[in-house]
């Protein structure tokens, strides 16, 4: 069994976890698990508000800390780990990375929709200007198809970035799916690749561990898979599968289920199987838009699950109110028999018509 030294496991408890908490991780939180992390040989770890840098300021859930607060207790703490933070373009602005690096990050994350990616060019400019190593997350990136995906690697690339991440957002890639993805960007550049996979489907082990076949750098995981919507990789599972596959990281798996069972653990209030994440999964659909689907499914008396299908039809990156209206206002006319046909026969018979209805206005 021999010890990896290029994967490097991006520890995202403190970042990513804080959706399932409300955002609700404190200083001390924050001091304590970094400490813990590091002790147990995490080199990587991000911290701060889920959304990023600036979310709390722009209305995107009230954090209880600030920006700065997170920065400074991580900068106060660890002594070995490389730590860094979330950011999204338009979200976080250009002075947020000024203020970050007078604490010292060592890291940023830039997120962006893979469509949108372009954004992320002066915000990269700025933080390689201090520093800092760059990764570019692809958010949603099974909105685009691997071959124009590889392009916009290659232009991240150009911007500095020194590593692409392909983010499953909703966790419902298929081994088979990510795999396109990490082939097709090898095919064109020579950019290190990490992944982080949502577990909507249960997937997302299975994925990271094909990603450390692949080639990838980096791997995000969650103590316990505390996360957005489905949850993250779990960092317990993680570590237990890549000893299985004979790669140690040099961190000892029974201290890591120790750390998760004492600290995460007690914070997790859902158990069992959430409908709504799975069809999300199936669907591909950011947990972020729920509150609309929620508002409109109750208006027009449907199943969420339903409307979350239609709408990803129509488009996985946005839900804009005016079209997740007009399809919950389509989709309240046609029968739970109609709408479950159209969705089995769709997929894997393309007919054009079922029971008399139009497949489009279902």
């Amino acid at each position: 069994m021999s010890e990896d030294k290029t994967l490097k496991i991006m520890e995202v408890t403190l970042r990513d976890g804080s959706y399932a908490i409300d955002f609700k991780f404190t200083a001390s939180d924050t001091a304590l698990i970094c400490e813990e992390l590091e002790g147990l040989g995490f080199d990587l770890i991000e911290i701060g508000h889920g959304v990023g840098l600036g979310a709390s300021r722009a209305g995107r859930g009230k954090a209880v800390e600030s920006d700065e607060t997170y920065l400074r207790v991580a900068a106060e703490t660890l002594k070995k780990a490389s730590w860094g933070m979330f950011c999204i373009p338009g979200i976080a602005t250009l002075e947020d990375i000024d203020m970050a690096a007078e604490y010292g990050m060592n890291f940023i994350r830039i997120g962006t929709n893979v469509t949108e990616m372009e954004q992320s060019e002066p915000f990269i400019t700025r933080a390689k200007r201090h520093g800092m190593f760059v990764s570019a997350n692809f958010m949603k990136s099974y909105a685009m198809e691997p071959d124009k995906f590889a392009e916009k690697a290659v232009l991240t690339q150009k911007y500095g970035s020194d590593i692409l991440c392909i983010v499953d957002s909703a966790g419902g890639m298929l081994t088979e799916d990510m795999e396109k993805y990490f082939l097709a960007v090898q095919e064109k550049c020579d950019i290190k690749l990490g992944f982080h996979g949502h577990n909507n489907l249960e997937l997302a082990v299975a994925n990271s561990l094909r990603a450390v076949e692949l080639g990838a750098n980096i791997i995000d995981t969650s103590l316990q898979g505390i996360g957005r919507g489905g949850g993250n990789t779990p960092t317990e599972i993680f570590v237990v599968a890549l000893e299985r596959k004979g790669i140690r990281m040099g961190i000892n798996p029974l201290k890591v289920m120790d750390v998760g069972d004492k600290y995460i653990k007690p914070l997790l209030t859902r158990y069992g199987y959430d409908a709504i994440d799975i069809i999300s999964g199936y669907a591909q659909f950011h947990s972020s838009y729920m509150g609309i689907i929620s508002e409109y499914s109750s208006k027009y008396r449907i199943d969420p699950r339903r409307l979350i299908m239609a709408v990803c039809e129509e488009d996985k990156v946005n839900a804009p109110r005016d079209m997740v209206d007009r399809i919950a206002k389509e989709i309240s006319k046609v029968s739970d028999e109609v709408f479950t046909a159209r969705f089995r026969m769709d997929k894997y018979h393309g007919e054009e018509q079922i029971n008399g209805h139009d497949k489009r206005s279902i």
